[in-house]
């Protein structure tokens, strides 16, 4: 553990201690990272001149196109949360399905994948569901448990459904395109919908009596009407999602430029729904503000003790660390995700992308691991964040609108199915990479033993001077020459298949 010093791990338990303490994340990634960099210059770790590249490093930051799309999708989120397409669309869907067991709790887990892919925040699905949903649920004889339980899992929906900010920052720390991960996050999220409809569909035959139907008298008759209600809730919300993930996965827009049809597209909607007014758009740009400043302080804090624990060599400590677990790359999934579990305890989404991505990400890409895949399984497991019982974020929220006779427990206790669901969808990613590498392209398939390069008899131009091809060679490259085009030390061979990446 120690093979590289004590200051890389001492740095990481630092860091530790002090959020664990209570300082804001932000500062304590940069007050970490200014107090070892002078430790690292007065042990000699590192020249002075090395901590020169933070203005570059902060100049990137803050020119980066991608990044912008993060305000985009949070302003289009805080538009639609106050459009009152949500309010639509769980009223028409619960008399749809309210005639049924479990009716409520099928409209809301639909309506909150929908919510998931038009806004894009985890705060606003469980808030409005909670809101509407939950004193209906309660009046209705639904167990208080499961009532919780489904809104705030349905709300965490949004964290792995394009177009997620999770997946925005993952692209941007893995170095890998945003629209693949959006693809690549469509199988895992369609089947973490399946299973929590499943798993509803179950409870109603064994315990109906926790989930009765709507009476007829609140339902309604399912007529035309009743269908045209919801058509007219939904088809605007598959016109915007269209809007947004259609124009990326196609190739006409950026992440970015998606991110502000997104916006165009929630004004249209909230203008349809008469709420586009003056104190809607304050609202929505101050929460818009206050989110993109937090991410984009924690990314210079994290970008300052980034390059300081580099700087220590804190990268090679956590290769060496991690590259020798017992189990090789299944058995360095397993702990990360452990790891992340665990962190995601006391760490935002954002602080675990900004700080333990960019170390794991070399490690996972040194064991043949594919990155797309390994940013949606990440995505997958930091969605349990927002379940933690007593922390989980989507708690917090439900708990702040939830009336006084549902008890806290109810709310914890509630949420523990939903979190087991959600690590078996982990546990379904890792041993079936298919499921996300399925959708992305594969690019033209060249069969590397039949390639040939022919030159033309007679006059070799030179090449058959010293150096050229008289001279001793390896697979046509002279002998002591270095190849072009060769993986750089410490990558897989070309044509070494990765582990989770397309066939």
């Amino acid at each position: 553990m120690f093979a590289y010093g004590v200051l890389p791990p001492a740095m990481f338990l630092c860091m530790i201690c002090f959020m664990l303490y209570g300082f804001p994340v932000a500062f304590t990634l940069g007050a970490v990272g200014l107090l070892f960099g002078a430790i690292g210059i007065a042990t000699e770790h590192f020249h002075p001149s090395f901590l020169s590249a933070l203005p570059h490093r902060f100049f990137g930051i803050i020119s980066n196109d991608l990044l912008l799309a993060i305000p985009f999708f949070t302003f289009m989120g805080a538009v639609l949360e106050r459009s009152g397409l949500a309010e639509d669309l769980l009223e028409g869907t619960g008399k749809l399905f309210g005639a049924v067991p479990g009716g409520l709790a099928y409209a809301v887990i639909v309506v909150g994948a929908i919510l998931g892919a038009i806004t894009g925040t985890v705060a606003a699905s469980v808030i409005t569901m909670g809101v509407i949903s939950l004193p209906v649920m309660l009046r209705y004889g639904y167990n208080p448990r499961l009532a919780t339980g489904v809104i705030a899992a349905s709300g965490t929906i949004t964290q792995l459904i394009p177009p997620s900010l999770v997946l925005v920052v993952l692209a941007d720390q893995l170095g890998r395109s945003v629209g693949d991960l959006y693809l690549g996050a469509m199988g895992p999220s369609a089947l973490q919908v399946l299973i929590f409809l499943g798993y509803i569909l179950v409870l109603s035959l064994i315990r109906p009596q926790d989930m009765p139907p709507l009476p007829p008298e609140v339902r309604g008759e399912l007529n035309a009407a009743l269908v045209v209600k919801v058509l007219m809730g939904i088809v605007p919300s598959m016109a915007l999602i269209f809007l947004v993930l259609g124009t990326i996965f196609i190739g006409l827009a950026t992440p970015t430029e998606a991110g502000a049809l997104g916006v165009v597209g929630a004004f249209v909607l909230a203008l349809l729904h008469g709420r586009l007014n003056f104190r809607m758009m304050r609202d929505a740009v101050h929460a818009t503000a206050d989110l993109t400043v937090m991410v984009v302080f924690i990314l210079i804090g994290a970008t300052l003790f980034s390059l300081v624990f580099q700087g220590m060599d804190g990268g090679r400590w956590i290769e060496h660390l991690l590259s020798h677990l017992p189990g090789g790359p299944i058995g360095f999934l397993i702990f990360v995700n452990i790891f992340i579990f665990f962190l995601a305890f006391f760490l935002d989404f954002f602080e675990i992308a900004f700080i333990v991505v960019p170390l794991l990400a070399p490690v996972a890409q040194s064991l043949g691991i594919d990155l797309v895949w390994f940013g949606v399984l990440l995505c997958i497991n930091m969605q349990t964040s927002f379940m933690h019982p007593p922390f989980g974020f989507a708690l917090f929220y439900l708990r702040s609108i939830a009336s006084r006779e549902v008890k806290t427990t109810d709310i914890y206790m509630g949420a523990i199915p939903w979190l087991v669901m959600q690590l078996l969808l982990v546990v379904v990613v890792i041993f079936w990479p298919g499921l996300v590498t399925g959708l992305l392209d594969k690019g033209p398939a060249v069969d590397l033993d039949s390639v040939s390069i022919e030159l033309p008899a007679g006059n070799l131009g030179g090449l058959d001077q010293p150096g050229g091809l008289g001279q001793p060679s390896f697979g046509g490259v002279p002998a002591g020459q270095p190849v072009i085009g060769a993986p750089p030390p410490g990558q897989p061979p070309i044509g070494q298949p990765q582990i989770g990446a397309p066939d």
